[in-house]
């Protein structure tokens, strides 16, 4: 076992900072050596798995929140797939004298290690020399991996299985990650690091990586398990690649193939893990990868600056000496992150909606969320209490992302959401669009759902099938149910029932003057006050509309909004008289915009929130006059506001969490906003007026103030 400081020998330990995201300032103690901050208290209720396929990969594509997990105080474990290994030349390729450099991949892939290492400790401690404990340890019989533990924060681990990386962004190649998932090769080989406690190589075939995986989720049981993006979109233009085998053949994506292919098989490593006794549930979040340098920046420029700060460290952009002579960073990477649109952006696949709470008959409120691949049901055990049930599940299998519930007329729920269906001898790898609807109510006042439903997809291929996005479902005022989804090519479609007829066929929306739109997913629907349907989705640029004519019309498309670019995803609510309102975040900023549309009139920016920073969508609900916004703020905190008319200031306190809040209206008519726990828990506060006392304090599960739990 091997005792470092970067790369090279010593003993020491530090403490851990506690909640605060953002660096605490602390500095080192001439005296001590240590570094200074509040030790982290212990989170036992949650735990993170990071799963990627380069070193890299976590800090340009999960950060802010992997720093925020490790900051927690939670055990925050990140598996790293592949060597990263490249062509062992650890400098930029157009360096003076790049091509005479030598070859050395072992070294190449230590000196990554040692980078991912020192951002990580730099992240839980502020020292980036802080020591790691180093040793071998075997995830499955017969094959070893490399472990990494932060002395100073022991619930901080790595874990490198060194499978040999692709060594191409796109080009198709067997002896690779996406070889190894197609079938194209039966075994995929690691490298030995340069100084490595794991001394020879293994070869591992595509179930012993998915039982790898599988027996890192068995050892930590997350809470939360995030992966790269297992549905990146496609490139416009396919390059064509001569010779390439049958078997490796298949679209060329907006993305590193490593990447996907982690994603996969951290998919399958889940889906085998739920099939087995474990000890609580497991949320799922998937990161976009290299497709965000094509969209909009999503972070503030504070955040943004912080990024890069610790991409420096893993690019060991100032030479500082680690005491290994394999190196102490990826050159590659260098100083170069305040120059790629990777830096300013933290994007999830699933782009969550607002849509999860709903009201029941008895004026509890009932609650929807996926945990271990299904649909969960928490319910109210009495109406404004904001004490909730144990979920009760409510079906499905290998569901992802996020889960809407539409309320029907007659205040019965439906449920939608994706299903991605694994790859297996006669099935083909592909997602699908799927529903299921009440059919009763379980002892103690649940909804129960029926079996769930396949809608398909718009796309029959099964490849361009893993591209649509997520739906948003909305219901006339003549009982159609409307289903709509972001289409491989970008467009928008839909699907339809009436009553309880036969679902349409998928139909794509028109564009104006049949111009194609391609637009981020994130879109959002409302039915506004004379029974129209409203339909709004973001591109690079700005904002489209689609509105229907009247009850039961599919939307077609409206006037021009001339909105400004928003970040991507977009919310919908009816104003009284037939407007629409509508809330986004601007690209840099990150602040929270509203604009309205009058019954008849068009689009216009009426007002922009003060700065808080964060990203992703904004939960927006209209309460008689009173308008609620729910936004993520840079410390990973959702904050709340709620003002006459028009957004108020934003209360101070705010809670950790993931996804979209939800907003509802509890039996008096007051807001309830509910987020979900990265502990898989709810917690909820509700609107008492206006201004910057607008709401109760944030209550926990069980009743408890959030504020006192957070202070014992």
């Amino acid at each position: 076992m091997l005792q470092v400081a970067g790369g090279g020998l010593i003993a020491g330990t530090g403490a851990v900072g506690a909640w605060q995201w953002l660096a605490p300032g602390a500095v080192k103690d001439d005296s001590s050596g240590r570094f200074t901050a509040s030790p982290a208290r212990a989170a036992v209720s949650e735990s993170y798995v990071h799963i990627m396929a380069h070193a890299d990969d976590s800090l340009y594509f999960m950060n802010p929140e992997l720093e925020q997990a490790i900051r927690s105080g939670a055990p925050a474990v990140t598996v790293c797939m592949t060597g990263g290994e490249s062509d062992g030349r650890n400098a930029l390729s157009r360096s003076p004298g790049y091509a005479q450099l030598p070859e050395k991949r072992p070294e190449f892939v230590r000196a990554r290690i040692n980078g991912l290492r020192e951002a990580t400790a730099h992240m839980a401690t502020g020292d980036w020399l802080s020591p790691w404990t180093v040793e071998k340890t075997s995830l499955v019989p017969g094959f070893e991996v490399e472990l990494q533990t932060l002395k100073a924060a022991p619930q901080v681990q790595l874990i490198f299985m060194e499978l040999v990386e692709a060594r191409v962004m796109r080009a198709p190649r067997k002896d690779s990650l996406r070889g190894l998932w197609l079938g194209a090769t039966p075994s995929l080989t690691t490298l030995v690091p340069a100084a490595s406690p794991v001394e020879r190589t293994f070869q591992y075939s595509r179930q012993q990586v998915v039982d790898s995986l599988t027996a890192v989720l068995e050892r930590y049981q997350p809470t939360v398990v995030r992966t790269l993006d297992p549905n990146p979109t496609h490139l416009p233009k396919q390059p064509q690649y001569a010779g390439t085998p049958s078997v490796l053949e298949g679209i060329a994506r907006h993305d590193h193939q490593d990447h996907t292919a982690s994603a996969h098989f951290a998919q399958a490593a889940l889906a085998q893990y739920w099939g087995r006794k474990h000890a609580r549930p497991t949320a799922v979040d998937s990161y976009v990868g290299y497709e965000v340098a094509m969209l909009p920046n999503s972070l503030d420029k504070a955040t943004t600056a912080h990024k890069i700060e610790i991409l420096d460290i893993y690019g060991w952009a100032d030479g500082r000496d680690c005491g290994d002579p394999a190196g102490c960073g990826d050159r590659k990477v260098g100083n170069r992150s305040k120059d790629t649109r990777w830096s300013d952006n933290l994007r999830h696949r699933a782009t969550g909606t607002q849509r999860w709470v709903q009201p029941l008959p008895d004026g509890r409120l009932a609650a929807f969320a996926i945990l271990d691949g299904r649909a969960q049901c928490w319910v109210e055990t009495r109406a404004g209490s904001g004490v909730w049930s144990k979920p009760v599940p409510a079906g499905g299998s290998l569901l992802e992302g996020q889960l809407q519930a539409l309320r029907h007329a007659d205040g019965s729920l439906q449920l939608f959401s994706v299903r991605t269906v694994l790859p297996a001898p006669g099935t083909a790898h592909r997602r699908e669009v799927v529903t299921a609807s009440q059919t009763g109510r379980l002892p103690g006042g649940a909804p129960s759902f029926g079996s769930w439903e396949s809608l398909g997809s718009p796309e029959e291929e099964p490849e361009r099938s893993m591209e649509v996005g997520y739906p948003v479902a909305v219901t006339g005022q003549d009982g159609t149910v409307h289903v709509f989804v972001k289409n491989w090519a970008g467009g928008v479609s839909c699907r339809s029932r009436s009553g309880g007829g036969d679902w349409t066929e998928w139909e794509e929306l028109g564009t104006e003057s049949d111009r194609p739109v391609r637009i981020e997913d994130g879109l959002d629907a409302a039915l506004d006050g004379k029974g129209r349907v409203h339909v709004v989705a973001a591109d690079t640029k700005t904002v489209h509309h689609w509105m229907s004519s009247g009850p039961g019309t599919v939307p077609e498309p409206a006037a021009a909004t001339r909105l400004p670019a928003a970040t991507g995803p977009l919310t919908l609510v009816a104003l009284p008289g037939g407007g629409m309102r509508l809330a986004m975040r601007r690209p840099t900023t990150s602040q929270v915009v509203i604009a309205d549309r009058q019954a008849e009139g068009g689009w216009r920016v009426t007002s922009q929130g003060e700065s808080i920073g964060g990203y992703g969508r904004v939960a927006l609900a209209q309460a008689g006059g009173t308008t609620v916004l729910a936004a993520r703020d840079d410390k990973g905190r959702m904050r709340l506001s709620a003002g006459a008319g028009r957004p108020g200031p934003w209360q101070e306190e705010g809670v950790p969490h993931r996804g979209t809040a939800g907003i509802a209206q509890d039996a008096k008519g007051r807001p309830v906003v509910v987020v979900l726990g990265m502990d898989g828990r709810l917690s909820s506060a509700r609107g008492r007026g206006t201004g910057r006392s607008a709401f109760t304090d944030w209550i926990a599960h069980d009743g408890s103030a959030l504020s006192e739990l957070q202070d014992s």
